[in-house]
């Protein structure tokens, strides 16, 4: 279930006089505005955009001239009522996010961003639509002007690396045999797309999480002209193409990827969803956890935090070590499900906090769970420096991170990690210049459009190495579209098309 915003007029902030910062008072003219949400064309579940506060003598704004130093109010000037959310987010360092969620399509949108009663920058911002909601079922025909209108890159080198190792695709031959190989004992989707209608045939017992994935592609159909494809999704936490495979490797879409492995990455199923339900039914996204990084830099507690389940050996190391140095390392766990808790060397099981609360520390440790562990972007995305721990286990963005750039590496076993801390309380203006370089990468790599962008270049290219025709094959059920839509649209395309 989507949680539904009030179906209203939503302002994102309540007025207020324009705020006096470190370098002088507010100025709307010389403040800015950008960001892909002030573009009709680019949907996006939840569009976005960026204020910079600006101050008369043209300095930027370092800290927050105030939480409600900016107001915007989002209206479609042909309707009586305008159905959107709206969300101004103070990231404290001087500039704001403004995210807004639509639940109707319009002809027009007009943004007004203000401070006090001044127009900010070039405000008003007219969106000539039609501008199209989440469940808007209105595909892009062409892929070259999608990917232009979302600002895609050209190249992706993730996408690059995992595809190489298939210089040529066969569906009909994988159809057969990725099956017989691990439909017995994996959790696998098999999906084709064909004509922009998504298809599926499930196997193994566990394909729950194949909601995850249904979702992300009935959203990029809604969006855009898919070419056809026919490919395979382990639903798993592991890799399963093994990289010494005493048989021909077959192309497996995974979360995860690993050293040891084949598989094909895309976005872990968590940031996926995140994306998909920013300021629906989610809490913890990419957006939102830019608003909420605790305490400035210099206020952080100097304790490294962690908190999770026992889901790898080395978080039970972790947590001796939190026992036996309590004063440099706080980390606790919250459940036991894979090893025997033994309260005398682990300490007892801890309440859940809220992730928002971790960036009250400087230092975050980020440890493996099964495989990788998936909080990675929202950490990297706070104004806290991230502790990695080296790993075979990889996302779908690890490889454009450098160490001691984006975050301070430990050994995989743990041996240096109070090593790097020390390095980290002795070196402090270095570990805040690594943790402001993670937060720009996050920022700048990990937003929905990025996410979606990454989706659309990974089947498209995969689809140019088919040698066969993609086909709906035997027992592949049709995923719907949802239908609970409140708000239909009409399509411009369809409709213009109808006409011919």
């Amino acid at each position: 279930m989507r949680g539904l915003w009030p179906l209203c007029v939503a302002l994102g902030a309540v007025v207020a006089g324009a705020a006096a910062g470190e370098g002088g008072r507010l100025s709307p003219e010389r403040s800015a505005v950008w960001g892909p949400g002030l573009r009709a064309e680019a949907a996006l579940p939840a569009r976005y955009f960026y204020l910079q506060a600006v101050d008369a003598e043209g300095q930027r704004f370092t800290s927050s001239p105030g939480e409600n130093a900016f107001q915007v109010k989002i209206t479609a000037p042909d309707e009586q009522f305008t159905r959107v959310g709206v969300q101004v987010l103070d990231r404290k360092d001087g500039s704001f996010l403004v995210r807004y969620r639509m639940y109707a399509s319009y002809k027009n949108l007009k943004i007004e961003v203000k401070t006090g009663d001044k127009h900010v920058a070039k405000s008003p911002y007219i969106l000539k639509g039609p501008v199209y909601h989440e469940n808007c079922d209105c595909p892009q025909e062409e892929s070259s002007v999608w990917l232009e209108e979302m600002n895609c890159p050209q190249i992706i080198p993730q996408i690059q690396r995992d595809l190489a190792n298939f210089p040529i695709v066969d569906p009909d031959k994988i159809a057969k045999e990725i099956p017989q190989r691990f439909g017995q004992r994996q959790s696998l989707c098999h999906y084709t797309i064909k004509d922009n209608e998504v298809y599926i045939k499930t196997y193994g017992e566990h394909v729950g999480f194949r909601i995850f994935m249904d979702a992300i592609l009935l959203s990029l159909t809604r969006k855009v002209k898919m070419p056809d494809v026919e490919f395979f999704v382990n639903l798993g936490d592991w890799p399963l193409e093994k990289k010494k495979s005493p048989q021909n490797l077959h192309p497996i879409f995974s979360w995860c990827g690993s050293s040891e492995s084949k598989d094909i990455v895309m976005p872990t199923y968590d940031l996926t969803d995140s994306v998909l339900e920013t300021m629906g039914r989610v809490s913890l996204d990419m957006m939102s956890v830019q608003a909420n990084t605790g305490p400035s830099w210099e206020d952080k507690n100097t304790t490294a935090f962690w908190r999770g389940r026992d889901s790898r050996k080395e978080r039970l190391e972790l947590v001796k070590l939190s026992r036996k140095y309590p004063e440099i390392i706080d980390a606790a766990f919250t459940n036991f499900f894979f090893f025997k808790h033994d309260e005398s060397l682990y300490g007892p099981i801890v309440k859940h906090i809220s992730f928002f609360d971790f960036f009250k520390y400087k230092y975050q440790i980020n440890i493996d769970g099964t495989v990788a562990a998936y909080r990675l972007p929202y950490l990297l995305a706070g104004n806290s420096v991230v502790l990695k721990q080296d790993s075979i286990y990889y996302e779908h963005f690890y490889n454009e991170l450098q160490p001691w750039k984006h975050y301070i590496p430990f050994k995989s076993d743990l041996s240096d990690l109070l090593e790097k801390l020390q390095w980290a309380k002795e070196h402090d203006a270095e570990a805040k210049n690594i943790a402001k370089s993670g937060q720009e990468f996050a920022r700048n790599n990990l937003m929905g459009d990025h996410i979606f962008c990454y989706y659309f270049k990974l089947f498209q290219e995969y689809a140019s190495l088919q040698v066969s025709e993609p086909k709906i094959r035997d027992g592949m059920d049709k995923v719907q579209q949802p239908e609970d839509d409140l708000f239909p649209c009409t399509c411009h395309r369809k409709k213009a098309k109808d006409e011919l």
